[in-house]
């Protein structure tokens, strides 16, 4: 069944024949609006709760205060964040994700369950070879 539906999804997302340029350009693409080390951890702390500024930052440790204020416009800027500024005194900036940013959300979980399988995969070959060594 899990065959299926992977076969399925390849159909869906691969053309036929595979084009490899237009592959690598969609990689290239995703890699761009959520790589580097800052954004899916600003994903995840918006999906968590944290609107303000600083509650983002207090969420992601080692992240400055220079580098979040970039990664949010870059995000607003390809349409993940929204920003909402009320202008009553004092002046309060939420961020939300967009529910652009929420079609993502299936990918993140994988990525999430993938790390955690890989993290523990790499404990038990770490832990095997300390045993025969």
């Amino acid at each position: 069944m899990k065959e299926q539906l992977r076969a399925k999804k390849v159909k869906e997302v691969l053309s036929n024949p595979r084009n490899q340029k237009e592959e690598v350009q969609a990689l290239q693409d995703t890699i761009y609006v959520i790589g580097g080390k800052w954004k899916l951890p600003i994903i995840n702390s918006l999906c968590n709760g944290n609107k303000r500024f600083r509650d983002i930052q207090r969420s992601i440790p080692g992240i400055t205060t220079r580098m979040l204020s970039r990664e949010l416009k870059e995000m607003e800027a390809n349409q993940l964040l929204k920003r909402t500024v009320d202008p009553d005194s004092p002046v309060m900036v939420e961020y939300t994700v967009t529910s652009y940013c929420k079609s993502f959300g299936d990918i993140i979980l994988e990525m999430i369950k993938w790390g955690k399988q890989h993290r523990k995969k790499i404990r038990e070959v770490s832990k095997a070879a300390n045993n025969n060594g």
